[in-house]
């Protein structure tokens, strides 16, 4: 085994434990975030992790289709994202519709006592 290899290997193990902590950690914000936003940012980390995973596994095996697939999950991460951010977005301009409302209602009842 060459210093290369060696080096390669290293490097590739490190990767592989920097990701599985990154992947455990973004689990546990998943869990406990405590806003719909932190999930989807979550979800989103994950993806990422997992076309690093896909990455690395790439090169360790050398075998060049796990980087098709790495890019179109990647792709397929990228959409979902978009969505759940309009999702969010048109939940909350319906939340903020309905407080400044409420709120305007209230103030013209106190206006008219």
């Amino acid at each position: 085994m060459s210093a290369a290899q060696a080096f390669l290997d290293f490097a590739i193990y490190l990767s592989l434990a920097m990701l599985t902590a990154a992947f455990v950690l973004t689990v546990v914000r998943v869990v406990v975030g405590p806003t719909l936003p932190d999930r989807v940012l979550a979800l989103d980390t994950l993806v990422a992790a997992a076309i690093g995973y896909i990455a690395v596994i790439g090169v360790k095996t050398g075998y060049s289709l796990y980087l098709d697939i790495a890019i179109a999950l990647g792709l397929v991460g990228f959409l979902a994202t978009v969505a759940f951010a309009r999702f969010i977005m048109e939940r909350g301009q319906s939340e903020t519709d309905k407080a400044v409302a409420t709120a305007a209602d209230t103030k013209d009842e106190g206006s008219r006592s």
